[in-house]
């Protein structure tokens, strides 16, 4: 499981939204100069984002005030199969799309081979991305693969500053 803090910015009735300061390993990283993560993080160092917490088993969102310090939890797998589903999907589909093109007879004469393989990647591509959005919006209710409210650690009357 991993495990977030930040400080929470709106309750709803079955959930809260939190501030979290974007943090990174990356200083420990071999990868740090071919990451994406690395680069977001160069860009934009020390933003801030927003993310939807459902309650938990124990706690809920009417326990939680405005300013409150809390922590979140997500398993390790929902971040695994996210990742498999967000990269994985668009390049394999890119690759069957290229392949499927190239060899389709009919187009061998209008186009190149390369132009037939060039367009079906794209086509396949976009096929992918669309069925990556297709996928985020079937399961975004799925309080299995959302961050959940693990404990309230602290009430503050000022904002969190996270310095």
């Amino acid at each position: 499981m991993l495990v977030e803090s930040g400080r929470v910015v709106a309750i709803e009735q079955d959930g809260v939204w939190v501030e979290t300061l974007r943090k990174t390993t990356c200083g420990a990283c071999s990868a740090r100069k071919g990451c994406g993560h690395g680069l977001l993080n160069e860009v934009s160092a020390g933003s801030r984002g927003l993310v939807r917490v459902l309650v938990g088993n124990d706690l809920q969102a009417s326990h939680c005030h405005i300013n409150d310090q809390v922590e979140f939890t997500l398993p390790e797998e929902v971040i695994l199969r996210g990742s498999l589903v967000v990269y994985i999907m668009p390049l394999l589909l890119m690759l069957g799309g290229a392949t499927l093109a190239s060899s389709v007879p009919g187009l061998s004469h209008l186009l190149s081979a390369d132009m037939q393989s060039l367009l079906g990647a794209v086509a396949g591509f976009v096929l992918g991305v669309g069925l990556v959005r297709l996928h985020a919006r079937f399961h975004r209710h799925n309080a299995a693969l959302q961050p959940t409210l693990l404990r309230r650690m602290a009430s503050q009357t000022n904002p969190v500053s996270f310095v």
